[in-house]
């Protein structure tokens, strides 16, 4: 708030009233507001962006359903007839220590349940040697994910 500060009057002037003067204690904060709503913008629209995961071209089927909660998946992309990794929320794993990983994470959890994102290009003999090892390490289901057709994968 500006502070009034009572004026004397100069020899040979009149007398002009009161004047008026800001202390320099005030912060103007509207113009720090102003830049912290554009970087908050900025932040939530290039975020979504940042986010890459591993390139899986999922084959289309017309009657699929929607996964409702947090899930585990494993991804199986075409570059496994190479190397032969998996990848469990992202991180690569060799398909001979897939079974023990799977093993531990199984122990504490109530649903038994393990979806695999296989790509398009990828035999169903080498998805099925996969399955194999999922279900030798106590998955009880293991559901395949597809898209829908014309659904940006």
């Amino acid at each position: 708030m500006p502070k009034v500060i009572p004026s004397t009057p100069a020899p040979g002037h009149g007398t002009r009233g009161r004047r008026v003067s800001t202390t320099l204690a005030e912060i103007n904060i509207i113009p720090l507001v102003d830049v912290m709503l554009v970087l908050l913008i900025i932040f939530m629209v290039t975020a979504p962006m940042l986010q890459k995961g591993i390139e899986v071209k999922l084959p289309v089927a017309t009657r699929t359903q929607d996964i409702a909660s947090e899930r585990l998946f494993i991804d199986l992309p075409v570059a496994y007839r190479t190397d032969h990794k998996v990848y469990m929320a992202k991180e690569p794993i060799r398909v001979e220590v897939l079974g023990e990983r799977i093993r531990q994470l199984m122990l504490t959890r109530t649903d038994k349940q393990v979806f695999l994102r296989a790509d398009g290009k990828v035999t169903m003999q080498e998805a099925i040697e996969v399955m194999d090892r999922l279900k030798a390490a106590g998955v009880t289901n293991v559901g395949l994910v597809t898209a829908l057709p014309g659904e940006q994968q």
